[in-house]
């Protein structure tokens, strides 16, 4: 639609071309044409060349800093105009056929009926258990067996050889939310991303794989995910990753290559680990590992401002260890 259907849509004020076509909306991270871009605040616009975008949504605060060839819309509230903005380019009319008759897809077998939308793409030597789901625009490869009752959400791609055991819900909403002060409520901002599954890949039963906000999560080749994990929004795994039971992944993490997850680990949002990272069992990880290694972080829960004085006086405790033994000597 034309950008200034779009203003009028979302509420916002519009500068530059109001005739500009917008087909989609795109990240910070990968600019495209006739798409418009969001910025949430002064911090996204470092390092970013604003103008290979076509459009940008900003709020009051940061429009002076958009440049006057710029076609951008100002918002009093950016997140809630983005919210609306995304509802906009958010597919939401997938028609399911339940299929029954085994000669439609000669190319797959299943245990009973499975139910498909339109544009879809399967591949060779695959098998389905019984009620599973597959949206719009899914691309699916060869040689890989989807367990019962498997929903493999609207243009999720899978590799060659990939194994989803049953229950498992690849390409669900993402939890991404914000409280808005008019309506005095929590309000979902739609996500647009999907969900990417490389070749060799196993997840376990009862998993849950959110897609993207704008950019696509990603589980990279030959990944084994272990039953009842989840994997948030734009998070990218590493290949040969092993991820065991219970393991909860927050939003825009990157995992590194051929790490290994412990059970009940829990990684707080855009945390990036390096390569060859061995998370011990029931850790949280609340920053960035940057090197090669094993790492333990096991704390009881206690009050919020008692355990960072007690954080800070472990971190601590090497330093006054050392100290107390000179005083001896």
């Amino acid at each position: 639609m034309k950008l200034s259907e779009l203003s009028l849509k979302i509420g916002t004020k519009l500068h530059g071309n109001p005739n500009l076509a917008i087909n989609a909306v795109c990240s910070l991270n990968s600019p495209k044409n006739n798409s418009i871009a969001f910025i949430k605040d002064a911090k996204n616009l470092k390092g970013l060349n604003i103008n290979k975008f076509d459009a940008i949504l900003c709020n009051e605060e940061i429009s002076h800093l958009m440049p006057e060839k710029l076609n951008f819309l100002v918002a009093n509230d950016v997140i809630e105009a983005y919210a609306k903005l995304a509802l906009l380019f958010k597919n939401q009319n997938t028609q399911l056929r339940k299929i029954d008759d085994k000669s439609i897809f000669k190319q797959i077998t299943f245990a009973s009926h499975f139910f498909v939308g339109k544009n879809v793409k399967i591949g060779m030597n695959s098998y389905f258990g019984s009620n599973v789901v597959i949206g719009d625009n899914v691309s699916i490869g060869n040689n890989v067996s989807l367990g019962h009752n498997v929903v493999l959400s609207n243009d999720t791609v899978v590799g060659n050889d990939v194994i989803i055991e049953s229950g498992s819900v690849i390409g669900s909403e993402g939890f991404g939310n914000f409280f808005s002060e008019t309506q005095q409520s929590w309000q979902h901002i739609p996500h647009l991303g999907k969900v990417v599954i490389g070749n060799n890949v196993n997840i376990g039963a009862n998993c849950t794989i959110d897609i993207g906000t704008i950019d696509d999560t990603f589980i990279g080749d030959g990944v084994i995910i272990d039953n009842s994990v989840h994997i948030a929004h734009n998070v990218c795994i590493g290949e040969k990753t092993a991820i065991a039971a219970k393991v909860g992944i927050a939003g825009s993490c990157s995992i590194g290559k051929r790490n290994m997850i412990g059970g009940m680990v829990g990684i707080v949002d855009h945390i990036k680990t390096a390569d060859d990272v061995v998370i011990s069992a029931t850790s949280s990880v609340t920053r960035d590992i940057k090197e090669s290694g094993t790492y333990t972080g096991i704390m009881p829960i206690s009050n919020h401002f008692a355990w960072k004085r007690i954080a800070f006086w472990i971190t601590k405790l090497d330093k006054i260890a050392k100290f107390i033994n000179l005083k001896k000597i």
